[in-house]
């Protein structure tokens, strides 16, 4: 199927590994450009070295994109860069899974404003671009109880903020959806280590899932892909969970 992605500049927040990874490298494969940032200089600059060797034009920056100031740095050096934006991803994640101080704060300036400010920033672009898309990544912790509260909450505020943005943002052809993950499991992730460290945690996990496994961070990106493409055109306010059945709910 051609997505139609082919010369297309995207941003993913939060890229160098697991998922943002994933999803550089899905859109990489269909001919699109990519600017990525993250925290650690090293797999960034890992990762942005595999996309170039796919041929796809890029630009790294090492950014905490909880800092207003560096996010914006790395956001105007992106489209100076790519010379056109087209999709923003916004996968960064500060795991605020505690319930105190630091994890509330955690998750509110990583996962929810940082992807406010991003989005506030980057959709002027994408408008002149003549449209696109713009995709959060929740979790399915923000669709049920069950998690730590402070990460659920942040990532049904998520769903919440792209559902209200789908609605004002079409009018200037841009979409915005949701992806939820449900247990992703990739090297270096936290299933990986849960699996190694506490196994009885991670098979009370793995029975949940009706595929008798967890997710893949390729898995999720192929969903992202197609939600950031032209086969998406009629999508948008929606989220869509990549769980494998994780989820039971209705909504």
């Amino acid at each position: 199927m051609e997505l139609g992605l082919e010369g297309k500049g995207v941003i993913v927040t939060g890229g160098s590994r697991g998922i943002g990874r994933a999803i550089g490298h899905a859109f990489a494969d269909e001919g699109a450009d990519i600017a990525l940032c993250a925290r650690g200089k090293q797999a960034l600059e890992r990762t942005t070295a595999e996309l170039g060797a796919k041929g796809a034009k890029t630009f790294s920056q090492v950014c905490d994109v909880a800092d207003p100031a560096a996010l914006e740095s790395f956001l105007e050096g992106a489209n100076s860069a790519l010379g056109a934006i087209h999709v923003l991803v916004n996968n960064a994640s500060g795991f605020g899974v505690s319930d105190d101080e630091s994890g509330w704060k955690a998750g509110f300036d990583v996962d929810l404003m940082a992807s406010v400010r991003a989005t506030w920033k980057v959709v002027p672009w994408i408008a002149e671009s003549g449209g696109g898309s713009v995709i959060h990544i929740s979790s399915t912790s923000g669709l049920e109880a069950g998690s730590p509260p402070a990460y659920a909450a942040v990532k049904a505020a998520l769903i919440s903020h792209s559902k209200t943005l789908a609605i004002t943002l079409a009018p200037r052809n841009i979409r915005v959806n949701t992806v939820a993950p449900g247990s992703i499991e990739f090297p270096g992730g936290m299933w990986e280590m849960i699996k190694q460290n506490r196994p009885a945690q991670y098979e009370a996990i793995r029975s949940t899932i009706p595929f008798d496994r967890l997710g893949t961070a390729e898995e999720v990106a192929n969903a992202v892909v197609f939600l950031a493409s032209e086969r998406a055109s009629w999508v948008t306010g929606v989220t869509l969970s990549v769980d494998g059945g994780q989820h039971k709910g209705n909504l």
